[in-house]
């Protein structure tokens, strides 16, 4: 497999920034993981704080990986052990092909003890403070009320493939969260949504483009399908928030 080679080849690079551990969340670490549509989510402890130079070097190394099979959807977030407490602390990542600070969430926290995939070096419960179910739950509804919500008014945003795909899903992983206190991929994710209300034309072209090979969107199928998933999220999100805030 492509991801295989890819893993390889980047925990090879990482041996010069001698990291304590490596690991995948997400699809890859969750077992819905599709290779060339999925992204491969990681986060590496480093054995020292993050300084200028692990910058350059980090941003030297995912250049260099350019070259290998699915690169860009590589994303990764570095710090040191003594940094891992914070959960809205932001830390060196790079993501979408470029250089960015950003938290480690709750989620993303809670992914690594439930079900992370170590592959390099120490276990999550050995390094990573536990998740309290209370800070899972109150990150999920700000998540939905400050970012998503306010997305939904953003009608261009909802033409793309991604955000359609990511915002139904990330709705009803934070419903069975709330509601169940658990976490599920994007393919339970997928089986939820028409239980929530959700447009099931919008619902199965979410699975087609996952899991086959379908024909590229018509003009006329971007825009309805766009227009139907603000006319339900819209709402769906201010109902939870009301109901968990």
């Amino acid at each position: 497999m492509h991801t295989d080679a890819l893993l390889d080849r980047f925990l090879d690079e990482l041996t010069a920034l001698a990291p304590v551990a490596v690991w995948a969340h997400g699809s890859l670490a969750g077992g819905d993981y599709q290779e060339g549509r999925s992204d491969l989510d990681l986060v590496a402890v480093l054995d020292r704080p993050v300084t200028l130079g692990t910058v350059r070097r980090v941003v030297t190394l995912h250049r260099r990986l350019r070259v290998e099979p699915l690169a860009v959807g590589l994303h990764c977030s570095y710090f040191a052990p003594d940094a891992l407490d914070d959960p809205e602390q932001r830390h060196l990542t790079w993501a979408h092909d470029h250089v960015m600070r950003r938290p480690v969430t709750p989620v993303t926290r809670r992914e690594l003890h439930a079900f992370g995939r170590v592959l390099h070096g120490r276990a999550p419960a050995g390094l990573l403070p536990p998740v309290r179910d209370r800070e899972l739950g109150a990150f999920v509804v700000r998540d939905q009320r400050d970012f998503w919500r306010p997305a939904v008014d953003r009608a261009h945003l909802w033409r793309r493939d991604d955000w359609i795909d990511v915002g139904l899903t990330t709705f009803a992983r934070a419903t069975v969260t709330l509601r169940e206190g658990r976490l599920i991929s994007k393919k339970e994710a997928l089986r939820e949504l028409p239980e929530l209300g959700a447009p099931v034309e919008v619902v199965e072209d979410i699975r087609r483009r996952r899991y086959e090979r379908p024909a590229p969107s018509t003009e006329e199928w971007t825009t309805r399908r766009g227009e139907l998933t603000r006319a339900y999220l819209g709402p769906a999100i201010d109902a939870l928030v009301t109901m968990y805030a």
